[in-house]
């Protein structure tokens, strides 16, 4: 147990309210204030040397990178309507079936995740899914669930689909092969048994028949761009992962390539693209990466590499309980803080790849409890209420409360089978 001095005790107050800042956004200000805000008063209050602080945002510079270039590649796409028309063909393909409807969606949603990351899904493919259930006149709230629901139960299909994933493995992610023999049969457990638990709590609204033939307007020439850029990123990310090379810098060429050449293509500044990229998650990331690295310094996070180690004596066991208590610890605190302390616990106790692999299902996956979860949930909430839609955290928690735990054993479960 650390030793309860006064600089440990207001080192681990800051954290929290800095953290319960970013989960509740007090007076509604963005993430990001509450997480730097609790970095600088560490800083100022001497409990962190500057240079320090300094060196804990620079460990997250391929994380950085990464989402810079999806982020960018994202907001292309949405600029110029592809997940518009990705959201339209799904109506059609229905062919007046709201059943096939939801499935298309869902899939479709599994496709984003893995290929864009989850917090594509949240941000951009939700508001699209919006107006294609508008155009199909079908009840919004089952497909707007599945966006959300879809966004988590699929981010481990690949390293990219989930910036937590850079996170817990420090940016050092594991060989694609290695990765796919860990995940593969975990994500489509995870996938199945989301969607089976959806369809089912969500069975009453999620019948009869829809609109179809719906109006769909042709992709741009700069929105073919964006598309094949995607496709072409996702491609790179793969080879890039298979050669076991970061994955930050080629995503961040990849984005600004895109933007740039789009924006040249329509005559447009990219700056105009660059204005509406949700620039807040870079300094809400570096944030909680100083706050980490100050509960690191009070020795809390050494209890729980500890406490990691001990356990790793008996493996199963180990990835089990650890992965489990993460999934849930991240509704407490939100998986991206959550990611890192068990990232620098894990760098610190070096347990058995089971278990490490156990932790990133418990990060990914857990967070589809509660709202709070993870930022694509969040981000996802704030998606809906800009479409005139809400759903309160009661309301998430009686979908998550019977999907997530589901979905976490038979994942966790998948994974103990692979040994």
């Amino acid at each position: 147990m650390p030793e309860l001095t006064f600089a440990t005790s207001a080192t681990w107050a800051i954290a929290a309210l800095a953290t319960a800042g970013v989960i509740g956004r007090p007076m509604r200000w963005p993430e990001w204030i509450w997480a730097v805000a609790g970095a600088v008063l560490l800083v100022l209050t001497g409990l962190m040397p500057p240079g320090i602080a300094g060196q804990a945002v620079a460990k997250g510079l391929d994380v950085y990178l990464f989402l810079i270039g999806m982020m960018l590649l994202s907001e292309t796409a949405r600029a110029h309507s592809v997940f518009d028309w990705v959201a339209a063909t799904a109506v059609n393909r229905a062919k007046g079936s709201t059943p096939r409807l939801f499935l298309l969606i869902y899939a479709t949603g599994v496709v984003v995740t893995t290929f864009m990351s989850n917090d594509a899904t949240a941000v951009v493919l939700t508001p699209a899914v919006f107006a294609a259930a508008k155009k199909a006149k079908a009840e919004p709230l089952p497909l707007l669930f599945a966006c959300a629901l879809i966004a988590n139960a699929a981010s481990f299909v690949l390293p990219i689909s989930n910036p937590a994933n850079l996170v817990l493995y420090g940016g050092h992610m594991p060989p694609l092969g290695q990765w796919l023999g860990s995940f593969a049969l975990p994500s489509v457990a995870s996938i199945v048994v989301t969607f089976a638990v959806l369809r089912l709590v969500e069975r009453r609204r999620i019948v009869g028949t829809c609109e179809c033939d719906v109006a769909r307007d042709p992709l741009s020439a700069g929105g073919k761009i964006a598309l094949a850029a995607i496709v072409a990123t996702a491609a790179l990310l793969v080879v890039v992962s298979a050669l076991d090379v970061p994955l930050g810098l080629p995503t961040a060429l990849a984005g600004i390539a895109t933007a740039l050449g789009v924006s040249a293509l329509r005559r447009e500044s990219p700056l105009r693209l660059a204005a509406d990229v949700s620039w807040g998650v870079l300094p809400l990331v570096a944030g909680l990466f100083v706050l980490v690295e100050a509960l690191d310094r009070t020795g809390v996070i050494r209890m729980v590499a500890d406490a990691i180690r001990t356990a790793a004596a008996d493996p199963v066991r180990a990835a089990a309980v650890s992965g489990t208590g993460l999934a849930f610890v991240s509704n407490v605190m939100n998986n991206l803080p959550a990611g890192l302390i068990a990232s620098t616990a894990v760098a610190q106790a070096q347990p058995p790849r089971l278990v490490v692999d156990a932790l990133l299902i418990g990060v990914d996956l857990g967070p589809n409890l509660s709202i709070t979860g993870s930022l694509a949930t969040i981000l996802w909430l704030q998606a809906i209420r800009r479409e005139g839609e809400d759903v309160t955290f009661m309301a998430f928690l009686k979908v998550g409360a019977v999907a997530m735990p589901l979905a976490l054993a038979a994942a966790l479960g998948a994974r103990l089978l692979l040994g």
